[in-house]
């Protein structure tokens, strides 16, 4: 499932805010009214004629977030602490995620026709596998997401099931499935 492609870019001033070491940007409430999902959402971002794609994440008050590393901070010439004017454009095509370390090696180990499927699912879904086994700081429930992941893949499930796409699911970042500081 792709999300319709904007007409145009939406654009505001937001505030760069640390919280527990990492640097976020808060949309404000009226530009994420304007994106296609209370979920995540793929962006072309610009940020002072720093251009980047991102995937922006739900705050869990149907909002939405994105994480600056030190890289993109010093392209843009920003730092936590200053308002800097956005521009995010909402895109069909998905970035491919990051895909942990874990659930790398249990894809690798999986049979042959969960790999087929991990491979022709949409890059939004993989997302959605990964948002779900990093929702947790807890080892032990990591572990069993992933062997989850497998099982159900095994099944023929696409995405994760009964899990909220529009919490904020970071465990360093929120609580209760709410981005801190809300």
């Amino acid at each position: 499932m792709r999300q319709p492609k904007e007409a145009s870019a939406i654009r505001f001033v937001a505030r760069l805010h640390t919280i527990d070491r990492r640097t976020i940007l808060r949309l404000p409430g009226k530009a994420s009214e304007k994106l296609p999902s209370r979920g995540q959402v793929a962006v072309r971002a610009t940020i002072n004629g720093h251009g980047f794609q991102a995937v922006l994440e739900p705050d869990g008050d149907f909002g939405h977030w994105l994480s600056l590393d030190e890289t993109q901070q010093r392209a843009a010439g920003i730092s936590a602490g200053d308002s800097t004017a956005v521009e995010v454009e909402p895109l069909t095509d998905w970035p491919e995620p990051d895909v942990p370390h874990d659930l790398q090696a249990a894809l690798a180990a999986a049979p042959p026709a969960i790999q087929q499927l991990w491979r022709e699912i949409t890059p939004m879904a993989r997302w959605e596998w990964v948002r779900w086994v990093n929702a947790t700081r807890n080892p032990d429930t990591r572990r069993r997401r992933v062997e989850v992941t497998i099982s159900k893949m095994s099944g023929g499930k696409r995405r994760p099931c009964c899990f909220n796409l529009a919490a904020c699911t970071d465990p360093e970042l929120s609580r209760n499935g709410k981005l801190l500081g809300l």
